[in-house]
């Protein structure tokens, strides 16, 4: 049975905290509970520190029995969705597997088989799959930027006659200049986390300029139901 755990702040009950914990109870050498709930950083109390480990343990059961019962089972379009939302909305490889009962390198190749962009958080270099790749987008478009690796809106292009109407614009041609055209864009980022400062928004962001080869289209992903205005 799946117990509800109360967790206060200041307590460190991270699920690789409480598996280290187990290990180090069960060792050569175990701690005492004392130490282990020292290492949680809860009050001693054994009774909790108990349910605190069976908790943890009926959910890594659970976890394997959904992940052995998904084995060998092609990804549901609900999967992709969920999949390409999370991802794209920042979550690691790592929590998607885990929320979806899959391993971390079906995901993986769930994200690379449907023409999802990278996300480098390590290395800085994100790529755009052939699918995204486009010369041109339409204003109002939800667009991948592959420079700033968030989502981003698409306002207008920065053509010569856009740029010969408006002050302050040296008419500079794009194509000419760099092979590609030049929009200007509004590159969105998630404002939800601090619900008392942002009650009444769910968006927020900064404006920005981009040639088409660093943006990517996305609308190819809404076939399976992906809703790019939740990413």
């Amino acid at each position: 049975m799946v117990r509800k755990i109360k967790k206060k702040d200041y307590e460190n009950l991270s699920e690789s905290n409480i598996s280290k914990v187990i290990d180090l109870l069960s060792g050569n050498q175990p701690i005492s509970k004392k130490v282990a709930c020292d290492m949680l950083n809860i009050a001693y109390n054994t009774t909790r520190l108990q349910r605190i480990i069976d908790d943890y343990e009926d959910k890594v059961e659970y976890r394997e029995l959904r992940k052995k019962q998904n084995r060998g089972r092609g990804a549901s379009n609900e999967e992709i969705r969920e999949a390409v939302e999370r991802y794209l909305s920042g979550e690691s490889l790592a929590e998607i597997a885990a929320g979806l009962f899959r391993s971390s390198g079906f995901v993986r190749s769930l994200i690379e088989r449907v023409g999802v962009p990278s996300v480098a958080r390590e290395s800085g270099i994100a790529v755009l799959p052939e699918s995204c790749i486009a010369e041109s987008f339409s204003p109002g478009e939800i667009v991948w930027s592959a420079v700033y690796q968030k989502p981003a809106r698409v306002d207008h292009e920065l053509s010569i006659d856009y740029q010969a109407e408006r002050a302050g614009f040296k008419d500079v041609n794009y194509e000419d200049k760099y092979g590609s055209k030049c929009y200007a864009i509004y590159v969105m980022e998630d404002v939800r986390d601090d619900t008392e400062k942002w009650a009444n928004v769910e968006t927020g962001g900064y404006s920005a300029y981009s040639l088409a080869y660093d943006l990517g289209k996305l609308a190819h992903l809404e076939k399976y139901g992906v809703d790019l205005s939740r990413i």
